[in-house]
């Protein structure tokens, strides 16, 4: 199986004796042991966990490594290829999936759960024995005031640069599309690389509107119902940019080493499906979390 080419479409390529998927599960396990135990007031589990980290990243490295060798070698085909297209968008929807729960969650809270905590339909014994006096608004800290009062975030302010920056990125990836399947190879190399950089800015911006949220405005995670929602939509979505940007910029590396054609450049096409993704997720955020 290891001769099969790109123009053979009676083989599939199938790899024989990898260690990376036991190893990983190794590795993962002692990163959940350490964080565990480090969440616990364990001293031990603070270095359990990055000896965890560091050693599923070497994974990651050397398994990425064995496929990008693979590829280039000309192992894999249009069925190879085909497979890969297929699970990279079982993984993006479950990912539509992950995020599809907590902006219901945020539903939720927003249309049940705070009506029927002020005394609305089904809530009026609710209200009257357990949170007496409570009327709900959003965004709320919830009955009790948990967290304290706190400031909102202005939807036209960082949050409106931060989509711009992000609706630009989708701009320039692709560009960048369309220059590798066009064969110019400057034209992607840059492209490709202001996407990054307006990726990294976003996480800048983000970064500051955090440490904004909470020196000037008493916006925590600690803040009741809404301080708890609002980070973790963000978060969450923040840490999406930022496995996309490390994406990016491995991608960037091998289109200047002269990997991908334009008619084999997958790797390129599941990374920007997934900034796409990541795109659209925060015109959800921007609309129902900032603007609503």
């Amino acid at each position: 199986m290891a001769s099969s080419t790109h123009d053979d479409p009676n083989v599939y390529y199938v790899p024989h004796h990898s260690p990376w998927p036991f190893v990983g599960s190794i590795t993962l396990f002692i990163t959940m042991v350490g964080v565990a135990n480090w969440f616990n007031g364990h001293a031990w589990g603070q270095p359990v966990f990055y000896v965890g980290l560091l050693g599923t990243l070497a994974v990651l490295f050397g398994w990425f490594g064995n496929v990008i060798a693979e590829s280039v070698s000309g192992k894999y085909n249009a069925q190879v290829d085909t497979s890969f297209r297929m699970g990279m968008m079982w993984f993006i929807f479950s990912e539509v999936m992950f995020f599809a729960a907590f902006f219901g969650a945020l539903f939720y809270v927003r249309q049940f759960a705070l009506p029927w905590l002020s005394g609305v339909g089904d809530g009026a014994l609710t209200n009257q024995f357990i949170w007496q006096g409570f009327s709900a608004g959003w965004p709320s800290n919830g009955p009790g005031d948990i967290g304290g009062s706190f400031q909102t975030i202005p939807a036209w302010g960082l949050p409106l640069v931060n989509t711009l920056l992000l609706l630009t990125s989708g701009v320039t990836i692709t560009i960048a599309h369309h220059a590798i399947k066009a064969n110019q190879r400057g034209k992607l190399v840059f492209w490709l690389g202001a996407t990054i950089a307006l990726g990294l800015v976003f996480m800048v911006v983000q970064g500051y509107e955090y440490y904004h949220a909470y020196q000037d405005l008493g916006l925590t995670l600690g803040s009741g119902i809404y301080g708890s929602t609002f980070f973790m939509l963000t978060g969450f979505h923040g840490l999406h940019v930022f496995l996309g940007t490390v994406m990016l910029i491995i991608i960037w590396l091998r289109c200047m080493k002269g990997h991908f054609s334009p008619d084999h450049h997958f790797g390129f096409e599941a990374v920007a499906w997934y900034w796409h993704f990541v795109d659209v997720v925060w015109l959800g955020l921007f609309l129902f979390v900032y603007v609503l």
